[in-house]
């Protein structure tokens, strides 16, 4: 695995740059195109170009079985409930307006809330799959970690 150190220089130039693109696509989906889900994609394909430099036992270090778990969780807690908040406030499922002082104030931190549960959600499921087929010995994950 040592003899690869152009892709082991090369990934660590370009992986925080991704990083970047998918904060960027994340939070300026809501003015422009982009969004949750191709911010999802974007960060998730960083590290999996780690995990395909550096190999899944060192994934795995950086990024823990049981977080990108609770990341799963996390995304789909936090978009569904943007929705329930949005109803114990009187408001219909999904129903940003009353989330602001202004209907369009509610609007943006609601659409922010749930654009970033899918982003969060996409990324985590996406490594979960990478994971689950790259991981060929089992040797590679211990027991625990699943």
């Amino acid at each position: 695995m040592e003899h690869h150190l152009v892709l082991r220089v090369v990934s660590k130039l370009i992986i925080p740059p991704i990083l970047l693109f998918g904060l960027y696509v994340q939070f300026h989906g809501d003015h422009g195109a982009g969004g949750g889900f191709q911010a999802g994609v974007i960060i998730a394909v960083a590290f999996i170009l780690y995990g395909l430099v550096f190999g899944i036992p060192r994934l795995l270090r950086v990024l823990p079985w049981r977080f990108i778990r609770a990341s799963m969780a996390a995304g789909v807690l936090l978009y569904a409930g943007t929705g329930a908040a949005s109803m114990l406030m009187g408001a219909d499922y999904l129903d940003y307006a009353p989330f602001g002082a202004t209907p369009v104030e509610g609007q943006h931190l609601g659409i922010l809330l749930v654009e970033l549960g899918v982003g969060i959600t996409v990324a985590s499921v996406m490594l979960a799959i990478f994971i689950a087929f790259a991981a060929r010995l089992p040797s590679q994950i211990k027991d625990e970690e699943w």
